[in-house]
């Protein structure tokens, strides 16, 4: 049964992209078979999987506004062994140009269709902000995947995005949850991140990953090479991080009834 995450923080600068990027490898890795989507119009994804946003026949863009079959708009990463449905900045004009259109909220969900049952997991990479391009996603996900940092801030924009959840949920997606909240740029010897980190575990439990994604120059060079971190340095603490998140994914999908 395909699982679709969305992986989304309105908070810029958390880590959502390299998460995006880095589970849709590492999950792959584990034998199973990803679709990521990049609907953030600065296509950050598109090129930290190694494609090139600028030389795109066909865009996340042509799909939710041009009717174009998502199955002849999908690449597949040469380093990484999943599909990639990619953007560019053409996206920026779909916020506008979304408005005047009929279900306009459902387009995301729609396109994805069966198309979705090809696969076991499908992540979308939501851009920074509560959009029409993120409500989109938040409702064609199953679940919402937060990155977060462990710091002051942060817990206010979470509070914010959680209730945009259960909006969601009240409105147009019954079955939408928070599959987990991810501590990304986690630095141990920070007492402020600590904190934090402990709060978060107070009130959402379980639904706190127990893998820490750790501050790793790795993980800030991949992007440049076009390459997740587990095919830039597999040895790296991020690119284990990463795998250690796909691992602890795999084992709550198992669980469930």
């Amino acid at each position: 049964m395909v699982r679709i995450i969305a992986i989304a923080n309105q908070k810029g600068g958390v880590g959502k992209t390299t998460t995006c990027v880095n589970l849709a490898a590492s999950l792959a890795a584990t034998k199973r078979r990803v679709l990521m989507i990049d609907i953030d119009p600065q296509g950050n994804a598109t090129m930290g999987s190694g494609i090139d946003k600028a030389e795109l026949e066909q865009s996340v863009y042509d799909v939710l506004l041009r009717g174009a079959d998502i199955a002849t708009a999908v690449v597949p990463v040469a380093e990484g062994g999943y599909l990639v449905l990619p953007a560019n900045q053409e996206l920026s004009a779909a916020e506008v140009e979304l408005f005047g259109q009929p279900n306009r909220e459902f387009r995301l969900r729609d396109a994805i269709g069966k198309y979705a049952e090809n696969f076991e997991y499908v992540l979308i990479d939501c851009p920074p902000a509560i959009n029409m391009l993120t409500v989109n996603a938040l409702i064609a996900a199953d679940h919402v995947l937060i990155p977060m940092q462990c710091e002051y801030y942060a817990l206010e924009g979470l509070s914010a995005l959680v209730d945009t959840i259960e909006q969601i949920r009240d409105s147009a997606n019954p079955s939408l949850q928070i599959h987990g909240i991810l501590r990304t740029m986690f630095d141990p010897r920070n007492n402020l991140a600590n904190e934090v980190s402990a709060q978060l575990e107070e009130h959402f439990g379980e639904r706190v990953y127990r893998t820490v994604i750790p501050r790793n120059i790795r993980l800030a060079e991949a992007p440049s090479f076009g390459r997740p971190a587990l095919y830039h340095d597999k040895y790296s603490r991020g690119a284990l991080a990463y795998l250690a998140l796909a691992g602890e994914i795999n084992r709550r999908e198992s669980a469930r009834p």
